[in-house]
């Protein structure tokens, strides 16, 4: 039997879970692609200077693919795997990078950005499947929360090549780059062929002894009787047999009692996540510096890359501590934070800002308060902070761990189509938001926060630290609103009760959930 992958990579679950991670990069790559060129004046007179309501739909042309590459994901890693989807994902940002790069008209670039979106939409579903099916549960968060992290990469890079290629002249100015944005693809698809397929998704389809060795080789340096090997095989085997006596694999399964819970909260979290107000700070951190009474391009761009910058470094924590601080407590302080936030940012534009002129373009503007411009740029870092290290890497991790194997491709699909249709509504609404209720738009998304803040204190159970398994049991525990009052102990099994396979002993597997627990 061939492998078709790299024992010596297989045996790191870091380094099988965090390379799958360049898919997250592309979503950043593509944000920065966007916020640094809208105050190119090559990108502005080659596209015909978009208003507000053109802009936002350029905009909002990548997350409108996204929806459709996420809701694709149904049907391709059930049918082809997560491995090849994966590596498919990479593809298509190659062909929509191509499009934009040689866009002669706005049409052009609109059809680019949406097979890029097609992308984008296909890897931050799978990505995270792939990630959880293939790592150990005590560093699950830590890997999944990666996918955050190298988006926050992405942006990073994107938008200083944006920024040294300000300086030149001409149309290469936003071309080179959207360019460039290519080669982590081409290094995805490539790569991944050299990387194990999911072992839970190999096992679904029958394909028990390649599993068995992927497993070996992931977690036992190769030997298939390992203890934790053999509690793995043991749990995914069980698990999968259960399932499938409860019908077939279809989208009813979505709305059976049990399900439609966990349906709900991966896609109310996705939800949540784009109406924290990230993409203001993200997308149109321009727009919003310009509107504190920051004035010039290249101070502008300069304030903006610190905000890059932190978001990179701010999410470092929480991918340390995301499996020992747990889901419920990021979020919780997350959301309420980011409320804070973007009241303070409102308040100052409220009270000491006007409306005035950039460019001929009306904007709500601070002018001739430093004190006040300094401020608010601030609360917007101190936000994007407050972001990093809560719902951003939460906001992947916990979806992909709610979900049974019969259900879970689909499930965590949808609620990733959940955050790209959101993506898409908000990302279109901000510019003629900031045109016309200026900085009103801050407290919308504030108290969309406060309700997220709510939401999830009395629905969202703690999932850290369990395996995919033992998730189950959690959700037999109180009903819908006493997610509060569930401890962190439930859902925890029982090792003496797994029986035993290859002639493995109770005794050992017990041990091996001792390594397990012990493993960071």
């Amino acid at each position: 039997m061939g492998k078709g992958y790299s024992p010596a990579i297989a045996a790191n679950p870091y380094i099988v879970g965090s390379f799958a991670c360049i898919g997250g990069g592309l979503f950043g790559l593509d944000i920065a692609s966007m916020s640094a060129v809208l105050n190119n004046p090559a990108y502005n007179e080659y596209f015909g200077y978009p208003g507000p309501n053109r802009q936002g739909g350029i905009v909002a042309s990548m997350p409108a693919g996204s929806f459709a590459g996420a809701l694709a994901v149904t049907w391709l890693a059930d049918r082809f795997g997560r491995k090849q989807t994966i590596i498919l994902s990479g593809w298509l940002w190659v062909i929509g990078c191509i499009f934009q790069c040689a866009a002669q008209n706005v049409a052009m670039l609109l059809v680019g950005r949406v097979i890029a979106g097609l992308s984008i939409g296909t890897s931050t579903a799978i990505v995270p499947i792939y990630q959880s099916e293939i790592t150990p549960p005590n560093i699950r968060g830590r890997i999944v929360s990666l996918q955050q992290w190298s988006t926050t990469w992405g942006i990073l890079l994107q938008y200083f090549i944006e920024f040294g290629c300000s300086y030149i002249n001409g149309n290469a100015s936003f071309r080179i780059p959207w360019g460039i944005q290519m080669i982590p693809a081409i290094v995805l698809s490539v790569g991944m062929l050299f990387f194990p397929e999911s072992p839970r998704w190999l096992m679904d389809r029958g394909r028990e002894q390649e599993a068995l060795q992927i497993l070996a080789d992931l977690h036992g340096g190769g030997d298939s009787k390992h203890p934790l090997v053999q509690l793995e095989y043991t749990e995914i085997k069980e698990q999968i047999t259960f399932e499938r006596t409860q019908g077939a694999k279809s989208y009813l399964d979505l709305i059976k009692p049990g399900i439609v819970r966990r349906v709900g909260l991966g896609m109310s979290l996705q939800m949540w996540s784009q109406l924290s107000g990230i993409n203001v700070m993200m997308y149109y951190i321009v727009y919003v510096f310009e509107g504190a009474g920051l004035t010039g391009r290249r101070a502008n761009l300069i304030a903006d890359s610190v905000q890059y910058v932190l978001n990179v470094a701010m999410t470092i924590p929480a991918i340390i501590y995301i499996d020992r601080w747990g889901r419920r407590p990021l979020l919780l302080a997350g959301t309420a934070l980011m409320g804070f936030w973007l009241f303070l940012v409102g308040g100052l534009q409220g009270r000491l800002g006007h409306w005035g002129y950039i460019n001929q373009d009306k904007i709500w503007l601070v002018v001739g308060n430093d004190h006040a411009t300094k401020a608010i740029i601030v609360c917007s870092y101190l936000f994007v902070c407050s972001f990093a290290v809560t719902m951003g890497p939460v906001s992947w991790t916990y979806p992909a761990e709610l979900f049974p194997m019969r259900v879970r491709a689909k499930a965590v699909s949808v609620a990733t189509a959940t955050n790209w249709l959101f993506n898409f509504a908000l990302a279109w609404f901000v510019p003629p938001a900031l045109s016309n209720i200026a900085y009103k738009t801050y407290f919308i998304f504030g108290t969309f926060n406060f309700a997220a803040c709510i939401h999830i204190f009395f629905c969202f159970p703690e999932t850290a630290g369990r395996t995919l398994e033992e998730v189950e049991a959690i959700f037999a525990q109180g009903n819908a609103f006493t997610a509060w009052r569930i401890s962190r102990d439930v859902g925890k099994q029982d090792l003496s009760q797994v029986q035993p396979t290859h002639d493995l002993d109770k005794h050992e597997i017990h041990d091996a959930g001792s390594l397990e627990e012990k493993a960071v």
